[in-house]
């Protein structure tokens, strides 16, 4: 076991993919729990949470996508989707339901762990608290401010937004936050482009005109700490 044991929820309709991944994850060391209906995963979450959720995007009872919006909700726990659908605008929606990754079928369980365990490292970061201009990021408390407001952030939005405050003033291209704080060396850019929107929503005054998170055309994305748009 590579990483420190946790507590599990799939959801998955399919028994053959849901059996081997909860297989997989168990001889991991994590507490799995495991269920196949979409209605049934949104009771047992409204009880309790795991520490971290794969959910297929297609299910009975309630969709995937329904199951991100509530657990959005109410936490920001690392959730990751499963999908067989392979088109870029599919993926998207996910992301944009507040998945924080997605593994499209058909998949390899070695990559689904390692997607795990990526996420659950990081959504417990151990770095120390800093000020970048107006905001005050504390990533062991998982705790970001803006003056004195708290902004309430998914893990990977956290990370992203951590790794951008550190370098101030830099251009960072998709390709390089992708490898950078997702660990991808291949994967879809889109996936940051849809996270900068999301992360944009909760941390500017005016999300249509950033000032802080901004965009270099044909470049990629850097962070003012001043400011300035």
């Amino acid at each position: 076991m590579t990483d420190a044991a946790a507590e599990l929820m799939v959801v998955e309709d399919d028994p053959i993919v849901r059996r081997s991944v909860v297989d997989a994850l168990s001889r991991s060391g994590h507490s799995v729990m495991a269920f196949g209906d979409g209605a049934e995963a949104l009771q047992a979450l409204r009880t309790r949470l795991p520490e971290a959720l794969i959910v297929d995007r297609m299910l009975p009872g309630a969709s995937g996508d329904e199951i991100c919006r509530y657990v959005r909700s109410v936490s920001e726990l690392p959730i990751i989707m499963l999908t067989a659908l392979g088109a870029v605008e599919h993926r998207i929606a996910g992301l944009e339901h507040g998945a924080d990754d997605y593994v499209a079928k058909p998949f390899s369980l070695r990559e689904l762990q390692l997607r795990l365990g990526s996420l659950l490292r990081r959504s417990s970061p151990s770095a120390a608290a800093f000020v970048a201009g107006p905001f005050r990021l504390d990533p062991l408390r998982r705790s970001v401010r803006r003056d004195s407001a708290q902004i309430q952030l998914t893990s990977r939005e956290l990370e992203l937004l951590v790794h951008l405050a550190r370098h101030p003033g830099e251009v960072l291209s998709r390709d390089e936050l992708l490898r950078q704080v997702w660990g991808w060396d291949v994967g879809d850019p889109s996936t940051v482009t849809v996270h900068v929107r999301r992360l944009r929503e909760k941390i500017e005054p005016e999300p249509r005109f950033p000032r802080y998170l901004l965009t270099c055309w044909g470049q990629g994305y850097r962070f003012d700490p001043e400011g300035r748009g």
